[in-house]
């Protein structure tokens, strides 16, 4: 482009910057859909939410999703984990193959890099002081295994505490959801959070009113859809990029650390799990995540 055309084309090229910058806008921009709650300079925070139903066309109120994410001589790692999808994972192969070594510089290994689990549901926001503008909308909730597990224990109750079990995700016999950011170590803690006394929600009588929050909830398949997974060579390739992996190394040797082409040469197959290693703020455990997805699977079809 010559100098003169850019003094003619001015509206032109103003034109195009516009619609650039929109589009550079478009990818930074934070999900709208996704909620969180608001923290102060202290990492502290309070809102009330509530759990709500499987949306219209889905069977369960939740889904879970494994991941991974961490750093490695080549760069970053940060992919979904296959074993979401009830599949074989290179790196949850990778990881096996090193935890069963016995070594326990592979073992540390295997903990900076084990999958994480996060699970993923739709939120009627009651009250969030620092965010009022949320107040009586719908959002997508991420949460962790802390919050998880309170949710099981409403589901499960305490038959020595004489306290019963509820459906946490139910309009008109679920409970609000107290939940409380706490920083500590550095890090937010949810244990203090807790659900209250079963009630309708907002205290509705008006069906109209929970089927319209019902309709505005948005859908949860479409998070763990195939489509969200690199294929198995992809991520097997990425990872041996990340890790600078060796075709000839041998599994007994500390460092340089073993090939994943010789780990997961085979077909992938179904249903194989990594190891379980110490976690602290997510859990490998799925039979124990099996009787509250049973529960709603139940729910679901009755």
């Amino acid at each position: 482009m010559s100098f003169s055309q850019l003094k003619s084309n001015k509206k032109d090229i103003f034109s195009k910057l516009q619609k650039q910058l929109e589009q550079t806008t478009k990818v930074g921009t934070v999900d709208e859909r996704f909620w969180k709650p608001t923290v102060d300079k202290a990492g502290n925070g309070f809102a009330v939410i509530r759990f709500l139903p499987a949306a219209d066309g889905e069977d369960m109120p939740f889904v879970k999703l494994y991941s991974h994410a961490f750093q490695g001589p080549g760069g970053w790692y940060i992919e979904n984990s296959l074993t979401t999808l009830g599949a074989n994972d290179p790196l949850g192969e990778y990881n096996r193959e090193l935890w069963n070594s016995g070594d326990e510089e592979m073992k540390n290994q295997v903990r900076k890099q084990k999958r994480k689990l996060q699970y993923y549901a739709n939120v009627y926001v009651v009250k969030d002081s620092g965010n009022p503008d949320a107040e009586g909308k719908v959002f997508l909730f991420r949460f962790g295994k802390k919050i998880y597990d309170k949710v099981m224990d409403a589901v499960n109750g305490d038959e020595l505490e004489g306290r019963d079990g509820f459906n946490p995700f139910d309009f008109w016999q679920g409970a609000d959801f107290k939940l409380r950011v706490k920083k500590v170590a550095g890090y937010p803690n949810y244990d203090s959070s807790e659900f209250v006394d079963p009630a309708t929600l907002e205290g509705y009588e008006d069906d109209a009113q929970l089927e319209s929050i019902w309709k505005r909830q948005f859908q949860l398949q479409p998070l763990i859809a195939p489509d969200q997974f690199k294929t198995y060579e992809a991520l097997k390739t990425r990872l041996n990029m990340v890790l600078n992996l060796k075709d000839d190394t041998e599994v007994s040797t500390p460092a340089p650390a073993p090939s994943v082409e010789r780990v997961v040469s085979a077909k992938p197959v179904f249903k194989t799990e990594e190891p379980v290693v110490e976690e602290t703020t997510t859990t490998t455990d799925d039979g124990e995540e099996g009787d509250v997805m049973d529960y709603f699977r139940k729910l679901s079809e009755s």
